[in-house]
């Protein structure tokens, strides 16, 4: 294996893990600030992505299809905590996983009945298409390194907005002692409508994204979601560091083990047979490391300590 086919796959890597931050950051805030389980974040991914894909295909601009796809989740996170989401918060966390687990059959349904059941495509704009030279001479697709640039920006903007403003004081505040910031005044309602609008339209941003690299389908966001559930139990649940670690970890664990285990084997195997075990053990290997973070710190790398 090459050294530039190694670097290639860790900057795939890389790019995995910021799109996956985007998804596991809305998502630990949701859980860290208002103890809740939602299943249908995945969903929210796809509404964004679908969203993108209309506005790009009816007007020819990526730049608005962005801006659909964070107006719509962010729309569509805000409805569902004040119709649905808002009456879960004091019910048990079964309640949470099958009233969110019904979203998901309604969201995929409805997406199903506006879209049909045909994949849309959402092109990459002409300004993005085609590799740059990297130094080393690689040659590397320039959207791709546009996802990792913008998904670091907006992991260092969500940095900042929790810890230099007064959003974020509240956001913190919530995660220690709802009720007591409830009882300085401050509207709780809202702070948690707020806080859901914003996990969602990372979500859907997430969902806009990849839909330019992957076919826009009904179910695209349940995988993206259990990637995203074993990113912030690694990180730590409720925080947003730990989202971004775990999420590059996760990435680069999925990139590389699918390159490198496959190569491992054929020292010992022919090569269908050291290209399916590799493939097995590789697709396993997240887990594995998320049982060994958890074995070390059970709250995650971030979390609080028990």
């Amino acid at each position: 294996m090459s050294l530039i086919l190694f670097i290639e796959q860790v900057l795939n890597g890389l790019q995995l893990g910021v799109m996956l931050f985007l998804m596991a950051a809305g998502l630990t805030l949701v859980f860290g600030v208002m103890g809740l389980i939602n299943l249908a974040h995945g969903s929210l991914f796809m509404i964004g992505a679908f969203a993108a894909a209309a506005v790009a295909g009816s007007t020819g601009s990526f730049l608005l299809a962005l801006m659909a796809a964070l107006a719509a989740a962010a729309a569509a996170g805000a409805l569902i905590e004040v119709l649905i989401i808002r009456r879960l918060y004091q019910r048990d966390h079964l309640d949470q996983v099958l009233a969110t687990f019904a979203l998901i059959l309604i969201f995929s349904e409805g997406t199903r009945w506006v879209f049909g059941s045909f994949p849309l495509y959402l092109n990459i704009p002409t300004y993005l298409s085609g590799p740059v030279t990297l130094p080393g001479g690689i040659q590397y697709p320039l959207y791709r390194l546009t996802l990792i640039i913008i998904g670091l920006v907006i992991a260092l903007g969500l940095h900042l907005l929790i810890t230099r403003t007064r959003l974020g004081i509240q956001i913190r505040a919530g995660e220690n002692d709802r009720e007591m910031i409830a009882a300085l005044g401050v509207d709780i309602s809202k702070l948690y409508t707020i806080v859901f609008a914003i996990g969602a339209a990372l979500a859907g941003l997430a969902g806009a994204l990849i839909g330019a690299i992957q076919s826009v389908q009904v179910g695209m966001g349940e995988p993206v979601l259990i990637l995203a559930f074993v990113v912030i139990v690694i990180g730590g649940i409720g925080s947003v560091k730990g989202a971004l670690i775990g999420s590059i970890l996760v990435g680069l664990t999925d990139t590389l083990g699918g390159l490198l285990l496959p190569a491992l084997f054929r020292q010992f195997l022919d090569v269908s047979s050291a290209a399916s075990i590799g493939s097995a053990l590789a697709s396993m290997l997240i887990y594995i490391l998320m049982a060994a973070v958890l074995v070390v710190r059970p709250t995650g790398l971030f979390g609080a300590k028990a």
